[in-house]
């Protein structure tokens, strides 16, 4: 007989009343595969876009579906041939697998041991379930496409967010200068992540704003917002600057032909991980949490994140 586990689920697309709580089969720990006790799991707006069935030309579906890509747990068993890691090792890691089914939103989820890393031993296991998508999101964006270099200035859009808050950390390990922009209650809030210059999107144009900082304009322009505020910014620039978008394909911007663009989508990569590791036991590196919920309340987790106004991750700790 299967191994069951409680989980948050759905059986069709649609709003955040679809979601279920109870037990269901998990697969078998099979070849290179290894069985979590999951103790923390960060929810992400791409959960609920999802969930609604928006995001079935990447990564389709098989119902019942478990959401939850992001995942801090426990190794409690492993598969044949599942070495690197040792019976109760503590890891975290991106579960991005083709299908949405065996997602992270669970008591245990089974999963390859390819996609996890030792967790930070200095966060929390909240934060350390926070931090695998906001993480590698923020590092691949702005550190391995954007190429962000000490004594160069990035602005970063939407940056009280999961993403936007990793990314101005990620900014100042390498010695660069961050002009954040969101809205003016979340100003103390990244300047106490480290951004020199922080922004009102809602008090005019970003761009003039930007200027009044850095009159030549910015080497690298990280958008994790899109949108009006997207717009807005991009005359901030240098006539050769870079932009990487998280939500824009660029398609509709009109970007001058010295302007460096590219989207990106984050990946699975167990090196970023330990390096993520690496820059949070060493104090570089933390994940403020917006709140925290336990399974049973998998609704809540949701309400909260689709508010889209989140300052912080939400984690659901099961």
């Amino acid at each position: 007989m299967a191994q069951q586990t409680q989980a948050a689920y759905y059986t069709e697309f649609g709003g955040i009343d679809k979601i279920k709580i109870g037990l269901l089969d998990l697969p078998e720990v099979g070849e290179g595969d290894v069985l979590l006790r999951v103790k923390a799991a960060g929810v992400n707006p791409v959960d609920y876009v999802v969930r609604e069935g928006h995001f079935q030309q990447v990564v389709s579906n098989v119902f019942p579906a478990v959401p939850g890509w992001d995942v801090a747990g426990i190794v409690e068993k492993r598969g044949h041939g599942a070495s690197r890691f040792a019976e109760g090792a503590e890891v975290y890691g991106y579960v991005r697998r083709p299908v949405v089914q065996h997602g992270t939103f669970a008591e245990h989820v089974v999963v390859p041991e390819c996609y996890l890393a030792l967790r930070p031993e200095k966060l929390t296991w909240e934060a350390a379930g926070g931090l695998p998508l906001a993480g590698l999101t923020a590092y691949q964006s702005v550190i391995k496409a954007g190429k962000l270099r000490g004594g160069e200035t990035v602005l970063i859009l939407g940056a009280s967010g999961g993403v936007g808050g990793t990314a101005i950390q990620l900014a100042k390990s390498v010695g660069a200068t961050v002009i954040a922009v969101a809205s003016a209650q979340n100003a103390d809030h990244m300047k106490e992540l480290g951004a020199d210059f922080t922004i009102d999107y809602k008090a005019g144009p970003v761009a003039e704003a930007v200027k009044k900082v850095a009159p030549e304009g910015v080497d690298l322009l990280f958008d994790a917002v899109s949108g009006d505020t997207l717009t807005q910014s991009l005359a901030a620039l240098k006539p050769n600057g870079r932009l990487i978008s998280v939500l824009n394909d660029g398609k509709s911007l009109h970007l001058p032909a010295g302007i460096y663009f590219t989207h990106v989508m984050a990946q699975p990569s167990v090196p970023d991980l330990d390096h993520l590791r690496e820059l949070a036991d060493a104090g570089q590196l933390q994940v403020p949490i917006a709140g925290t919920f336990s399974l049973a309340d998998a609704q809540k987790a949701f309400e909260q994140i689709e508010t889209k106004h989140t300052t912080g991750k939400v984690v659901i700790v099961p």
